[in-house]
């Protein structure tokens, strides 16, 4: 049996939104509370991290994790990279570099963006020591003696990917899902899938949207995620169909 563990479950600003009064940023309820989007897929063995998020060390803190043994990239935003840096702490506890995947733009963005890791300046100071290798959408890598598929997602006017890992799949950050990608997601039983808020969004996908996109696929579980200020958990949920739930921080879905 493997886990998934949402490490985060709110959108690019968190929850509570920095400055704001709304029912939900002052709510009580701890499930209204989200930092930044992330994930970790856990093996019993190994630990594959989701992103970096800018929250990764508190996410880290909060859920007891030591040990990264990789990382798959699901793009180069800043609320999906920016805790990068915070890595570095799991190379000195594990001795080891760590691998990281990602599309041919995210790899490529991520060694611009981040060039201080990657540069082999000497006397650098204390950097995360990672490798990079690039994917291709459809064309599935062993990591871990797991079958990892990336996914292209459309996310505004970018491509960005999900994955999927035997029967289920993370796909966040989503306006849209080409046909080659509906294939390629036929058969999961499990979708965390990305639903920014009830009104449309041009770079997300919204509540209503999100759900017709799960019912399109027939999945017996989905789970939303990337979820903004104007979600309610405890309000909201009561008006999602059977078989549909909202993501929360320390949330662990089973799957095989």
């Amino acid at each position: 049996m493997l886990r998934l563990r949402i490490l985060g479950s709110g959108t690019s600003t968190g929850v509570p939104l920095i400055g704001c009064t709304c029912s939900v940023c002052t709510s009580s309820e701890k499930r209204n509370k989200r930092l930044r989007s992330s994930a970790i897929i856990e093996t019993g063995l190994e630990n594959i991290l989701i992103d970096t998020s800018p929250d990764l060390r508190t996410q880290a803190l909060s859920n007891n994790i030591i040990k990264v043994s990789a990382v798959l990239f699901t793009h180069a935003h800043a609320d999906h990279v920016h805790g990068i840096d915070d890595l570095r702490v799991f190379n000195m506890i594990q001795g080891t570099p760590i691998p990281c995947y990602g599309d041919v733009r995210t790899i490529t963005k991520i060694r611009e963006v981040f060039g201080y890791i990657f540069n082999k300046v000497e006397g650098g100071g204390w950097k995360p020591e990672l490798t990079t290798t690039i994917t291709e959408s459809e064309k599935a890598f062993e990591l871990f003696k797991l079958q990892i598929t990336p996914i292209d997602l459309v996310h505004g006017r970018e491509i960005i990917t999900g994955f999927r890992v035997n029967n289920l799949a993370y796909v966040t950050d989503c306006s849209e899902l080409p046909d080659a990608s509906r294939e390629a997601l036929k058969g999961i039983k499990v979708l965390i899938l990305g639903a920014l808020r009830e009104r449309p969004h041009p770079s997300h996908f919204s509540i209503g949207e999100a759900i017709q996109v799960a019912k399109d696929l027939g999945v017996e579980r989905v789970i939303l995620t990337h979820l903004g200020h104007k979600v309610d958990y405890g309000w909201q949920k009561s008006k999602l169909p059977k078989g549909v739930e909202f993501a929360y921080d320390g949330m662990a879905i089973d799957f095989e």
